[in-house]
């Protein structure tokens, strides 16, 4: 016999209370949907006006280089400051041909590196005396103003960042001991301006943005101090304004692309920087003249790879040769000591430099600066000759060697130069 439900079958009453609750849960639905659309009108309304405010604030700021606001000023500065260099002029447009000492190159000139400034001189000077407090804030000496930097995005490289952070500690280090500011960047300043070649519009804005600073001192983020008592011999620069390690007879009689390295290099913040640095970026601007360049710069030089697009290097080597008695003169090729020393021929001797020398010689004896060029520290993409792993282990040599003259300090040092653990002295 089947048994009786214990839950009593629905009502009248029951059915109401059921009625009533389908009701009020619609209700509610409605509400919740009423709600979402009112707070995404409100989202969607603060965007819009969002954009539009930096949108007008970036066209009005385009429309005339001129203003800076006081606000502005006393944020960056702690009072208000005229900054120089931000008139502007309208480039030229079209294509020119280099055809200097009978070397002929196709150039697009309609490419600049923005704001145009042509009496840089005239208005650092104005500058100057109007702000005497600035000038030398930098060091005692001749005033130095380190930049370097690296890609925006995650290195591709799972220790790319580790080595980028060991690097970029390595320049606070030196700039810390010696007094000189320095500015690490990771944005992407100039679109046209990609690879080697995003150096150029930081290199300037640096120029402009620092009137105060003497030299501007760009440095490759896989460039790493190795001597950190060695300071520049800034004295003997006084009648140039570029300072690049390399040798006259490669550049001038082998026009060799290796005569010099752009890895490191002082720029005086003058006029004739800043017209070196529009010719040379309009070698360079990303466009379909790019690779007819390359093409061009390696016919031109020897020892520069075949299939190899428009470089800084092979570019300056090209201006140089090209135009003399406009750049030539002004360009001082060091090699007295290790402005850039190539980190093949260095990190083997270390050891043996440590054994028979000390720091503060910057040259065969314990080299100033050890460059890692053709590691690709970041991307991971070695060059075929040397492996990642040697890349790694000898970028962690040349990081400890210079570690420790700054540990030493504290009483400390590496367990050895391939170790990060360090002793007691």
């Amino acid at each position: 016999m089947r048994s009786l439900p214990t839950t009593p079958g629905p009502s009248c009453c029951g059915s109401g209370v059921l009625i009533n609750d389908k009701f009020k849960r619609v209700l509610q639905n409605w509400l919740h949907v009423v709600t979402a659309v009112f707070i995404g009108g409100l989202l969607c309304w603060g965007i819009i006006r969002t954009f539009q405010s930096g949108l007008l604030s970036r066209l009005s700021i385009e429309a005339d280089h001129t203003d800076l606001s006081p606000t502005l000023d006393e944020k960056l500065a702690g009072s208000s400051v005229d900054l120089p260099g931000l008139s502007s002029e309208t480039p030229d447009n079209g294509n020119v041909f280099y055809e200097k000492a009978g070397f002929k190159l196709h150039v697009n000139t309609s490419y600049r590196l923005r704001p145009r400034i042509s009496d840089w001189d005239d208005q650092r000077r104005r500058w100057l005396s109007k702000n005497p407090h600035k000038k030398g804030i930098v060091t005692g000496k001749s005033p130095l103003f380190l930049v370097s930097s690296s890609q925006p995005s995650p290195c591709e490289n799972p220790m790319g960042d580790h080595f980028l952070l060991k690097a970029i500690k390595n320049k606070m280090d030196y700039c810390r001991l010696h007094g000189i500011d320095i500015f690490y960047n990771m944005a992407q300043l100039d679109p046209a301006m990609v690879s080697f070649w995003v150096k150029l519009p930081l290199v300037r804005a640096a120029m402009v943005a620092h009137p105060e600073a003497e030299w501007i001192w760009w440095m490759d983020s896989d460039a790493l101090f190795t001597d950190m008592a060695f300071e520049l011999p800034l004295d003997k620069y006084s009648n140039y304004n570029m300072v690049v390690h390399g040798w006259e007879r490669k550049v001038f009689e082998e026009k060799s692309w290796v005569g010099l390295n752009m890895g490191v290099f002082l720029i005086r913040n003058c006029q004739w920087s800043l017209d070196l640095l529009d010719a040379w970026a309009a070698m360079g601007a990303t466009g379909p003249l790019k690779l007819q360049i390359g093409k061009f710069l390696t016919s031109f030089l020897s020892e520069r790879p075949e299939n190899f697009e428009a470089d800084d290097q092979g570019a300056l080597i090209y201006l140089l040769n090209a135009e003399k008695e406009r750049w030539r003169s002004k360009v001082y090729l060091e090699s007295s000591y290790y402005l850039h020393g190539f980190w093949v021929k260095l990190v083997d001797k270390y050891e043996e430099m440590r054994r028979k020398y000390h720091p503060g010689y910057g040259d065969d004896r314990w080299p100033f600066v050890t460059h890692f060029v053709g590691c690709e520290l970041c991307s991971g993409d070695t060059n075929t000759k040397y492996s990642a792993e040697k890349c790694r282990k000898n970028v962690e040599k040349a990081f400890n060697l210079a570690d420790d003259q700054i540990l030493k300090i504290y009483g400390f040092h590496h367990q050895s130069l391939q170790s990060s653990d360090v002793l007691y002295l």
